[in-house]
């Protein structure tokens, strides 16, 4: 739009310029048709204004000329921009496509991982530790009713113990029972136990009630998504310290993620999209959230993300 206004204002002077060397012309040739010649010095005054006059239109025809060469080139101009600025706008829809598919994909592929996830969990709980269960109460009441003691009864009881026991923790690393249970608040709390150790130590900080449950996929991402960024803490932050903080505000959950590891550069953020990042910020697009990174090497880095939610 704003070429066709400069465009506009630029023809209305050109056709202003032309304007006024055609009403220059006239006026100068009804100068010499008013004037009468009486004598010869008349004649020679008016063949001196004929001159003049031819001279004039010389100069008015160059001049139109170059007004037309001019605005030609003004139109080639303006057409050159209109086409580089549809060119751009076909560039951007494009690449905004290809984030779209992209994005489509990522996430078509976490949410088959994650009801996969959750299929082996329920398979592995419900119908694996069941039967191991299932044995072990059958060698018991063999072994009762048959008052055997040996040794590789013994054993068998303890190796299916053990067979459940991991069987077990397999399920709750699939889908963390306390998530399932009790609800994201309690589960993160828990992550951030078993992470600490004596060398990196989470702080969980929290204002939201405990009891508080979101939907069952809200709550499910959010925690897979916690737990890869600690993940990444963990191996690459070299940090003795990360905190944890959640809030809520207008249905809002936001999310702050802080070590006082090493950090990177600002222009390095490329570098590190590498550590999952790419995954992360597809599923909180998805559910039309927004995460901010800040990090200053050898300060540490920040994550901030915030989601929607409904209770």
């Amino acid at each position: 739009m704003a070429y066709f206004r400069i465009f506009t204002v630029l023809i209305f002077f050109l056709i202003s310029g032309e304007y006024s060397i055609f009403s220059q012309e006239k006026s100068f040739t009804k100068e010499i048709n008013t004037s009468e010649p009486k004598t010869k010095i008349d004649q020679r005054k008016l063949t001196d204004k004929n001159k003049q006059l031819l001279e004039l239109e010389k100069s008015t025809t160059k001049k139109i000329v170059s007004l037309f060469i001019i605005l030609v080139i003004m139109v080639l101009v303006l057409f050159y921009f209109v086409y580089e600025n549809n060119k751009l706008k076909q560039k951007n829809k494009r690449k905004e496509i290809r984030q779209k598919i992209q994005l489509g994909i990522i996430n078509a592929s976490i949410d088959a991982q994650e009801n996969e996830r959750k299929k082996i969990a329920a398979f592995l709980h419900d119908n694996i530790n069941s039967l191991l269960s299932s044995v072990g109460l059958h060698l018991n009441a063999f072994s009762v009713q048959n008052n055997i003691q040996s040794e590789e009864l013994l054993k068998a009881k303890s190796i299916l113990e053990d067979a459940h026991d991991r069987l077990r923790d397999m399920s709750h690393e699939l889908i963390p029972a306390l998530l399932v249970r009790f609800g994201l608040i309690h589960a993160l709390e828990d992550l951030c136990e078993k992470n600490s150790n004596s060398n990196l130590y989470f702080e969980f900080s929290n204002s939201i009630a405990p009891e508080v449950r979101y939907s069952e996929k809200i709550e499910m991402k959010i925690y897979f998504i916690v737990a890869e960024l600690f993940n990444n803490i963990i191996k690459h932050s070299g940090a003795n310290k990360a905190q944890i903080s959640l809030s809520e505000n207008q249905n809002l959950l936001i999310i702050i993620i802080h070590d006082n590891g090493k950090g990177f550069k600002a222009e390095k953020l490329k570098d590190v999209e590498g550590f999952g990042l790419n995954r992360i910020r597809a599923r909180i697009k998805k559910y039309k959230g927004n995460i901010s990174i800040t990090s200053k090497f050898n300060e540490g880095t920040s994550i901030k993300i915030k989601i929607p939610v409904t209770h």
